[in-house]
């Protein structure tokens, strides 16, 4: 009997949390189902004709399946040259970015830095206020960065946010470990390399994933700071192609403006949409146990 009994305890559920678990259940898929309703409608739109799409035929499944927008979008020369820069940029600026943030995270976790508090207060003032867009371009342009590729990585080199998150995860680290090192002979440097970053994986992956997205839908500072076509990032070029089939002249068309004319611009949205979100959906599967990991990681403290 008193087995039995330990038995029930351990492994058996109320009828309470049977019914609290099936409705928890039910409420999570009814919002996963509507976060992914507008998704599979983007990759319905994107394959259907601009028939059933200006009749409103189009829900969840494709109507008189077509590639025309697909083919319309990728076989511009300008259409991979977008995706170089912003596969060069987001590389680069989420490497850039990722060692400023440990360089910079690293001594504001530290309780021996003097001034600690004052420099984190300087810097959540940063992320709080900013000079403006004027004044971001009269220094982009004093500095020589404009119709370069380097504004679209230097100005982003370090996210408060994420530093923030970094620099108490990097708190959590227990001083023992650090101190075992430095009884070693490990100066600061070598600690952070070789003892504090491989213990902070989960931290880094979450973090480069933020600072990787950032890069990546970045189309605002293309649009501001670059007018030479050959350094558009591919968010700014699929906002000016979206603009431009929006936008056609019935007098002016050519048989290229035709094509689009066959087409419905919203299938040319969704379709850029698509394509601008399909290098994110590869990388993420294989981050995602870091990520989630991390979330949980780093936040707790102030």
């Amino acid at each position: 009997m008193v087995q039995e009994k330990k038995t029930s305890i351990t492994y058996g559920l109320s009828t309470g949390e049977k019914a609290f678990g099936i409705v928890n259940f039910v409420i999570l898929v009814f919002l996963g189902l509507l976060m992914l309703f507008p998704f599979v409608n983007l990759i319905a739109k994107s394959f259907s004709s601009n028939t059933a799409i200006t009749t409103g035929q189009v829900t969840f499944l494709p109507r008189d399946f077509q590639t025309g927008t697909y083919r319309y979008v990728m076989r511009q020369s300008q259409f991979w040259s977008s995706i170089k820069i912003s596969v060069i940029v987001t590389l680069c600026g989420t490497f850039g970015a990722l060692t400023m943030s440990c360089i910079t995270a690293y001594p504001l976790s530290k309780k021996w830095l003097w001034g600690r508090k004052g420099f984190v207060l300087l810097f959540i003032f940063t992320m709080l206020f900013s000079g403006g867009m004027v004044p971001s371009y009269i220094l982009m342009r004093a500095l020589n960065l404009v119709n370069t590729i380097w504004v679209l990585i230097v100005p982003a080199l370090l996210g408060v946010y994420n530093m923030i998150l970094l620099k108490n995860f990097f708190e959590e680290i227990p001083e023992a470990v650090e101190e075992s090192a430095q009884l070693d002979g490990a100066g600061s440097i070598r600690t952070l390399f070789s003892i504090v970053l491989p213990m902070s994986l989960p931290a880094l992956a979450t973090i480069g994933l933020f600072y990787a997205v950032g890069f990546w839908d970045n189309y605002m500072t293309g649009l501001l700071y670059i007018t030479t076509p050959s350094l558009r990032p591919l968010q700014t070029y699929l906002y000016q192609l979206v603009t431009e089939a929006t936008n056609i002249s019935a007098e002016t068309m050519t048989a290229e403006d035709m094509e689009i004319a066959s087409l419905n611009t919203e299938a040319i949205r969704a379709a850029t949409i698509m394509l601008a979100c399909v290098p994110i959906m590869c990388v993420y599967p294989f981050l995602q146990k870091y990520f989630v990991k991390g979330m949980r990681v780093g936040s707790v403290k102030g």
